[in-house]
This record gives C-alpha cells, structure tokens and sequence, in this order.
C-alpha cells in the first residue's frame, strides 16, 4: 500500500432481504452451499440429502434402536428453525424400508408436536421409491408420461415431419423419460416391467418408420459410462466398489445373497464390465 495508508478489516452493515435469489442466478448455487453447509448429520448411522428445497434424511436402524434417527430429525427441525428457515411438516413423508420377517411398524414421528405422514410409497427427484423397493410404480409412473408424448409425436407423423426430426423428438422427449435414473432401477426391474417399456419403443419405431436403440442395450451403455466416471473419481463413496483382480483386467464382483442386491447397480455395473 502506499505511505500513509493503513489496510484494516472492512465491515459492511447487515441487511435483511425478504427475497431469494434470482431464479437461473450464477450465484445461486454458491450461495445455498454456503448457506446450508453446517446440515450435516450427527451420527454416522444417518444421511442427510439436499437438493434446492428437498431435504431427506436417511437413517439405518439397526436392532430396533431409533434413537440416532430420531434425533438427527429433531436436530434437522432445530437448525430450520434456528436459520430462519421454515419446515413444513405437513409435506413431510415418511417411508419405512423393513425387509424382515417378523416386522413391526415403528412409533409415529413427530416433528414440533405435528405427526409425520407414513406412505407407501415416495417420489423424490422424479422417481418413485417403495417401501418395498420395487419399481413398478416408477414404471408405471414413466410409461403414463410417454403415453402422452407419443400422442404428440403421432401427430407430427401426420403432418408429414421429417424422419430425422422424428427421431429428434423422439430422443428429446420420450427416450428422455425413458432413460431418467435408468441404473438405479431398470437392473431390478421385473421382465414384464421391462416388456412394457420396451413396447413404447416399439411403438415409438412404428411411428417414426425407423429403428430405436432397446432399452437394454442405453442401460448397459449407461452403466459403463457411469462406473467408468466412478472409478475415475476416487472421492466417489462407491469407487472403492469397483476393485480390480491381480490380473488387472476384471473387477472383483459383489457377493449378493439377494437378488435385490444382484440387480442393484453396482454388481450390475460390475458384471457388464467384465
């Protein structure tokens, strides 16, 4: 600095706005970071997820023991509160994945005095969980929004619209649909739910008069793009998943007692590489 001049800490004066930030803003994402990046979970058995306005806690109950989920609950409740932010209960879904045999149904949770609505079933960033983790209502779900779009791509046959801007649509707005999260839950798809999907491309080539990639064949390509980026990343929670034989040509497969777990992902990606 030049002589006479003293360099200090500078302090602005606090404002309170009653606006979020502009929506599509390049700062918006900054700013949520940094707003929300004490929501951590306590306990190490919990998850916390957050994505724009959706908040989701995870928590693995082990021996009938809820204490940890509970309070990461409460704890969640409390930081809303204590960041001004307000947690509206009544959106609030619960869903309970129990695979045992002799199963019962957990207290209700309560969060500030009102109770937690208990579903069956869950949508969370467009696609549909069970509490039993079958997918047919995702399918369901994804082929009654294609339904739709072929309508609209019939007419534009009609019309007499280019092949090639067909295939556009097609790819655009329905293969689109069709592929959305297709690693998390076409592998555990049952064979009629896959049939029924495969049937809206089939459709979808009738109308277009030209051949459609299967649905099996974007799955694979899908899953070794996204294993190949996992394994790249080493800050990736599954990369470690991915662990290469002595031979250094095939990866080590996941043992699975369950075909839940055979069809999951990961071993699906395993076997696709190998």
């Amino acid at each position: 600095s030049a002589p006479g001049w003293r360099l200090g800490p500078h302090l602005s004066p606090i404002r309170t706005l009653s606006t979020g930030s502009p929506q599509g803003c390049v700062l918006s994402p900054l700013l949520y970071c940094l707003y929300t990046h004490d929501c951590s979970p306590q306990h190490n058995s919990n998850l916390i997820v957050t994505f724009a306005d959706d908040t989701t806690v995870v928590g693995l109950i082990s021996k009938g023991d809820e204490a940890a989920y509970r309070e990461e609950v409460l704890k969640l409740a409390t930081w809303c509160s204590d960041n001004n932010l307000a947690l509206n209960t009544k959106k609030t879904k619960e869903i309970v994945v129990d695979f045992r045999r002799h199963s019962t149904d957990p207290a209700p949770l309560y969060i500030n005095g009102e109770r937690v609505e208990r579903v069956h079933t869950l949508q969370f960033l467009g696609v549909v969980f069970s509490n039993n983790i079958s997918w047919t209502e995702n399918i369901t779900e994804v082929i009654k929004k294609t339904q739709q779009r072929l309508h609209f791509l019939r007419v534009l046959r009609k019309h007499n619209l280019d092949p090639s801007l067909l295939t556009t649509f097609y790819r655009t707005s329905i293969e689109s649909l069709l592929t959305y999260c297709i690693t998390v839950w076409y592998g555990s798809g049952t064979m009629a739910d896959r049939e029924r999907l495969q049937r809206v491309v089939k459709a979808a080539q009738r109308i277009i008069g030209s051949p459609l990639p299967s649905l099996s064949d974007m799955y694979s390509s899908r899953c070794l793009s996204r294993a190949g980026k996992i394994i790249k990343d080493c800050s990736h929670p599954g990369s470690g998943l991915f662990d290469l034989l002595p031979s250094g040509r095939r990866y080590s497969c996941i043992r699975s007692r369950t075909n839940r777990l055979k069809n999951s992902f990961f071993p699906k990606a395993i076997t696709i590489l190998n």
